[in-house]
């Protein structure tokens, strides 16, 4: 949360609206991640 809330703030983005919005912006994340991970161990793009 700390990182994410520095990065915010660098990039000019309010704290209220990063915490707002973190915990969509983390599922995306995992989504992406948990797809990355089974392409690479199946060598199957996931739909």
């Amino acid at each position: 949360m700390g990182a994410a809330l520095s990065l915010a703030h660098a990039l000019g983005v309010s704290a209220l609206i990063t915490a707002e919005l973190l915990s969509e912006i983390e599922a995306v994340m995992v989504r992406k991640l948990n797809e990355q991970m089974a392409e690479r161990s199946t060598g199957i793009t996931p739909i």
